[in-house]
């Protein structure tokens, strides 16, 4: 593992991880010694002798007793505990306001880099953390426990610094990838637009040479962390002429406050309310050479390589979600009374908390399976769509019920099973709605 990640990670497991519950964030806690036990004695043992063995994770399995995660190392559970402690302290206590503002502050970003929680899957050569994939669900799985939905962490992380990272030059990993680690530079991507929502062949933005600059104008929406980005990724047709627009599609790098380049309002949006999502505007927008990402009209090869991880990590923040909604409506079941018992004594419900679990343990196998393959470089395009709508449309039966199961204090905004519900709503939607993604899945069957 990187020396930047063992040294924000020293000591983790030398203490045990104290994080209150609360109305928004009940999370069961452990100490080093309950990582691995044996099955026929419950005596810590060696981590070689026992692997065979080990529990979940460090801190928490994934809030259900699904069974033994094997996809994580040692590691992987020394940084879930250092984020789910971040979660808990820096997020959580803010994301009221955070709510109320729109959008979530400066401060913690820096203290996510700061943490070692950006940039994490990055080479270390590049400015990143240099760890893998795994690393970056840990990050997905915490958020979604917390219930904090706010901090863009995920698309700065995980879909813009690949694209830097993999096809920028050296001069662009230099200038943006240290600072994006640290989080001193916020980062977007700009896909999107009025008229092209999942057709990235409809987009409409465009580039144009002008000796050797490129003059660039169009307009985005839907943009999420573009009220805040310093860099935004911005999709735009550089070749009009092209046999289609999938052969004249360019990627730029366009950094805040670049003459021409205006960022509209923050959209009111029904959840996600902690996390801006801007409209962004380009009028003659002059970018120099230095600006044109990876090799010109090549775009659209690189989206398609980069959207299997973006979905995948939609996909697993669907399941830890459910397995969230689950546990809140677990406890709540359990406290609420009706025709003189709790509620969790009526057969209707126990049923259906049954069917719930047993749908997100299918669900978690398959994402853990997914997870495992893109960590080895084998995650198809086929396979991220299909855990994309399945974890996704799970993820929304899910919040309907547990909804329902609270009766009308789930319709309350101080419950967390409210806040889940209207943040699920958007995951079958972006990263390409699921709709495409049967379209994707049936055109693979088919042919």
């Amino acid at each position: 593992m990187a020396g930047a990640v063992r040294t924000v990670l020293s000591g983790v497991l030398s203490r045990r991880v104290h994080i209150a519950a609360s109305s928004c964030c009940r999370l069961p806690v452990a100490s080093s010694t309950q990582l691995y036990r044996c099955r026929s004695t419950g005596a810590p043992e060696e981590v070689v002798a026992m692997e065979m063995f080990r529990l979940e994770t460090t801190s928490a399995p994934t809030l259900m007793d699904i069974g033994t995660r094997r996809i994580f190392q040692e590691e992987h559970d020394i940084y879930r505990a250092s984020a789910r402690r971040f979660w808990a302290e820096e997020v959580l206590p803010n994301h009221t306001q955070y709510e109320k503002d729109g959008q979530v502050s400066r401060e913690v970003w820096l203290k996510a880099g700061e943490q070692g929680l950006l940039g994490v899957n990055t080479p270390e050569e590049l400015g990143g953390i240099g760890a893998d994939v795994l690393y970056s669900a840990v990050m997905w799985e915490e958020q979604s426990y917390s219930n904090c939905s706010g901090p863009g962490f995920a698309l700065h992380t995980d879909i813009v610094m690949p694209y830097i990272a993999k096809y920028g030059s050296r001069d662009q990993h230099e200038k943006f990838l240290p600072d994006m680690t640290a989080g001193r530079k916020i980062g977007a991507i700009a896909m999107t637009e009025p008229g092209a929502g999942s057709d990235l062949q409809g987009v409409r933005t465009n580039a144009r040479k002008d000796g050797d600059d490129w003059i660039l104008n169009g307009s985005k929406v839907f943009i999420t962390n573009g009220w805040m980005a310093d860099v935004t990724i911005v999709v735009a047709i550089t070749n009009p002429q092209a046999k289609s627009a999938a052969h004249g599609i360019s990627l730029f790098l366009v950094e805040d406050g670049v003459e021409g380049f205006k960022k509209g309002r923050k959209l009111d949006k029904i959840g996600l309310k902690a996390q801006d999502t801007a409209e962004l505007f380009f009028d003659d927008v002059r970018l120099p050479p230095s600006a044109l990402l990876g090799q010109e009209n090549r775009g659209f090869v690189y989206l398609m390589q980069e959207l299997p991880q973006e979905r995948l990590l939609i996909a697993d923040m669907g399941i830890a979600s459910s397995e969230f909604m689950f546990e809140e409506t677990r406890n709540y079941v359990k406290e609420r009374k009706a025709f003189g018992k709790t509620v969790s004594r009526l057969q209707t419900i126990q049923h259906k908390l049954a069917e719930i679990k047993t749908d997100i343990c299918v669900g978690r196998a398959f994402l853990d399976q997914c997870l495992e393959l893109h960590n080895q470089g084998r995650l198809d395009s086929n396979t991220a769509s299909m855990a994309k709508f399945w974890a996704s449309d799970l993820q929304n039966r899910v919040a309907t019920q547990c909804l329902q199961m609270h009766g009308g204090w789930g319709y309350m905004w101080e419950y967390p099973i409210a806040k889940a519900f209207v943040d699920s709503r958007v995951q079958p939607i972006y990263g390409g709605s699921n709709e495409i993604m049967k379209e994707l899945i049936a055109r693979n069957i088919v042919n």
